[in-house]
């Protein structure tokens, strides 16, 4: 090399057909008809001669994708040093760019973790009895806007610990262990996939997050039950409120059951109301037989209702009202943070306080099927009307009788109980209250 100068190649012009001026030792400049100059190197790699264009052309600039002559020397030394060590540069700018390409397919196959949910949702969430609706809330507010657009093949374990944490932080710890569930459910989903090869939740546990969540004991007593009654009338509660609570207490029903009651599913006149499969928690159709207090309760909210279909319909749009909104609305009257109700809130804070403490809808199932067991009613019994599900298998399986009569029996007497409850005239005794039966969820 060395033959060029630069002054050389600047005064050197086209002609009519292209042209090459050698520097040596393989490195030569083409110069084409329009007046451009590119730079060619021939070399002999494995016996085999070629010539290679290089990628950028000469110019007295490096910056903009020009080769300048020193520049052109350094790279003609490289290429023709490795083809006599066997390697091809045409060969290994092939396998750079392959490669590349593979790089590129690769990182457009990888799913972020908006993806991979997306991907989760529409094949597992939309199985669920809400497909995934109250799932979704909980990711869309406190992960995806965190992880979302992160690959979910990069998401560590510190990236989980640092979302839930944030919600523990806020005072959510119980929504933190089931986010925690959920995100393990979803990368679980991604690892079978292969979308990703490792499990990021693996290792986290239940008291790393939102630690053991106790459970509910809290059963009404029959003196609070008795003053309920004037509680729910004096705490400017909604009438099909005041109604709801009834029928949870009288059938045992969870609220979301009830939010979700259709009029056809329930005949009074044949004294049942039917909870399908798809409304039910454990997706077993249910029926309950109505007692006369259940039933006169039942009446008075079909009454109220101004819907064709739910018995509790939402006022801004169509279907059932949320249960929360029930749940919201006990929850308000039972006490606030320094004295002073929520924004927007009820002012009536203390209208549903009872002397045992906070109590939510779902402690009234608890509290039906507690005053049924002291009725007398056979905890199997008490088990059916509940709709729970035989834990045992081999039970399960082989145990389906039904004992229609007996629910129908444990429904009517703690109607009954109820009605001389109500009646603040009679001189009730009430059944003793330091037992109570765990009627878990």
């Amino acid at each position: 090399m060395g033959k060029l100068t630069v002054r050389g190649i600047e005064s050197a012009k086209p002609k009519k057909t292209a042209y090459h001026l050698a520097d040596g030792d393989g490195l030569r400049l083409r110069i084409a008809t329009d007046g451009s100059k590119s730079w060619q190197v021939k070399y002999t790699a494995n016996g085999k001669e070629t010539t290679v264009t290089l990628a950028r052309r000469y110019g007295a600039r490096t910056d903009d994708g020009h080769l300048s002559l020193e520049d052109a020397r350094f790279e003609a030394t490289a290429i023709r040093a490795k083809a006599r060590q066997g390697i091809d540069h045409q060969v290994e700018q092939a396998q750079r760019m392959a490669a590349e390409r593979k790089r590129h397919e690769d990182e457009q196959q990888r799913l972020t973790v908006r993806q991979l949910f997306t991907e989760w949702s529409a094949l597992d969430l939309v199985r669920r009895k809400d497909r995934g609706a109250e799932t979704s809330r909980g990711l869309e507010k406190d992960v995806l806007p965190k992880l979302g657009n992160r690959h979910a093949d990069t998401i560590r374990r510190a990236d989980i610990m640092s979302v839930l944490d944030a919600v523990k932080a806020r005072g959510a710890a119980r929504l933190a262990n089931r986010l925690l569930a959920e995100l393990r459910q979803m990368f679980g989903f991604a690892l079978v996939r292969e979308i990703v090869t490792a499990d990021p939740t693996a290792g986290i546990e239940k008291k790393h997050v939102g630690g053991h969540e106790a459970e509910r004991e809290r059963v009404l007593s029959e003196a609070e039950i008795r003053a309920l009654q004037t509680k729910l009338a004096n705490g400017n509660l909604l009438k099909t409120t005041q109604h709801a609570v009834w029928v949870m207490l009288a059938t045992l029903a969870r609220i979301g059951e009830l939010t979700r009651a259709r009029r056809a599913d329930i005949d009074l006149e044949a004294g049942t109301w039917l909870i399908p499969a798809d409304h039910s928690k454990n997706a077993k159709e249910h029926t309950i037989y109505l007692s006369e207090f259940a039933k006169l309760h039942l009446e008075t909210l079909l009454g109220l209702s101004d819907d064709e279909v739910w018995l509790f319909p939402a006022s801004r749009k169509d279907g059932p009202v949320s249960s929360k909104s029930i749940t919201k609305q006990i929850y308000d009257r039972q006490g606030a943070a320094n004295g002073k109700p929520l924004k927007h809130r009820s002012q009536h804070i203390d209208a549903l306080s009872l002397p045992g403490g906070r109590w939510t809808p779902h402690d009234l199932r608890r509290t039906g099927a507690t005053l049924m067991g002291e009725l007398g009613v056979h905890g199997d019994v008490i088990e059916k009307c509940l709709n729970h599900l035989e834990q045992n298998k081999i039970k399960r399986t082989y145990q389906r009788a039904v004992r229609q009569q007996e629910q129908a029996d444990a429904w009517r007497q703690i109607g009954a109980r109820l009605e001389i409850l109500m009646d603040s005239a009679s001189n009730v005794v009430p059944f003793r209250q330091d037992v109570a039966l765990s009627a878990a969820a």
